[in-house]
């Protein structure tokens, strides 16, 4: 496929200008994401964008990463107030304190579910039957902002309590770490993903889907 065929069926939503959004959606969007740690970072990382564009957290993510320890949770679990400071005084970051608050929380929820023998990443899984979800949208605009399934996890999420996750975060959420794949049929990520991660199961879409 040549660059140009790529960026005619692209899905709109990324553009066609900036390199660093076009490239994470041909390389992160999507992609099933299993890693229990990855699945926390990219929860923390929504969290942030909470109000703002996903591409601001893109160009601030490399070094939110530095900033946050590698997003390392049994580092972050141990932060204290020096480090809460340093954070809200570092530009690399989206400097609130309630978001800075929620991540350090995040951590050590996350570890409690871990030394509790709870994966994290088959917890999360369950909310979509363990397997990802295959849509079937003409144009991203036909996609939801939330689901029955995002709104049953962002309960749950709050209710381990996790903060900045409402369901309309968390679907985004499940968009981007492939939960769901809501790729346009016209781009071509939508068939390479598929066709990588073996995702047959298909949800309701706009050109005939099936549902379950």
């Amino acid at each position: 496929m040549t660059e140009s065929e790529k960026a005619e069926g692209r899905c709109g939503w990324c553009g066609t200008t900036d390199p660093l959004y076009i490239a994470y959606h041909d390389t992160e969007w999507g992609v099933p994401e299993y890693d229990p740690r990855a699945l926390w970072e990219k929860l923390v990382l929504d969290g942030f964008q909470a109000g703002l564009a996903w591409v601001t957290i893109l160009r601030k993510r490399e070094g939110m990463r530095d900033a946050f320890d590698g997003f390392d949770p049994e580092i972050i679990a141990r932060y204290g107030e020096a480090d809460r400071a340093r954070l809200l005084a570092d530009p690399r970051i989206i400097r609130s304190g309630a978001k800075v608050d929620a991540a350090i929380n995040g951590a050590r929820i996350w570890l409690d579910m871990r030394d509790n023998g709870e994966d994290f990443s088959a917890w999360l899984w369950s909310f979509v039957g363990g397997r990802p979800r295959v849509n079937q949208w003409r144009d991203f605009r036909d996609a939801p902002t939330q689901t029955p399934e995002s709104v049953a996890m962002a309960k749950a999420l709050k209710a381990r309590g996790f903060k900045f996750c409402g369901p309309v975060i968390v679907y985004a959420f499940q968009q981007a770490v492939g939960m769901v794949n809501d790729h346009q049929t016209t781009c071509f990520r939508h068939a390479q993903i598929n066709d990588a991660h073996g995702q047959k199961h298909q949800s309701a879409g706009r050109d005939g889907g099936s549902g379950d």
